[in-house]
């Protein structure tokens, strides 16, 4: 009986350390709480976090980034209606303040 005890907190002690272990791929970053507010932002590589007490609020892409807006009418000077097609690109370059 204690032997298999012993395996099932083997088990839950590999299982909390295996789940805390994280890979920030490359362009992306991670916005770390810890313990509901800001704490850190992690760059790319490895990292480890404390269990119970850190957390992954936002997982920021720092590539860049197309938004199209559907066709809009608009009006010109002279009175001509004309549809406009709107495309924006943006870029996150501060992670800290999207989150």
């Amino acid at each position: 009986m204690p032997f298999i005890i012993l395996i099932i907190l083997v088990f839950l002690v590999f299982f909390l350390i295996a789940t805390n272990v994280r890979i920030v791929p490359q362009a992306t970053v991670y916005v770390i709480e810890r313990l509901g507010t800001y704490s850190d932002t992690w760059q790319t590589g490895l990292h480890f976090k404390i269990p119970f007490f850190d957390r992954i609020a936002k997982k920021v892409s720092l590539k860049e980034q197309v938004v199209d807006f559907r066709p809009q009418p608009v009006i010109t000077k002279d009175n001509v209606t004309m549809q406009i097609d709107t495309v924006v690109f943006f870029q996150i370059t501060v992670a800290r303040q999207v989150f």
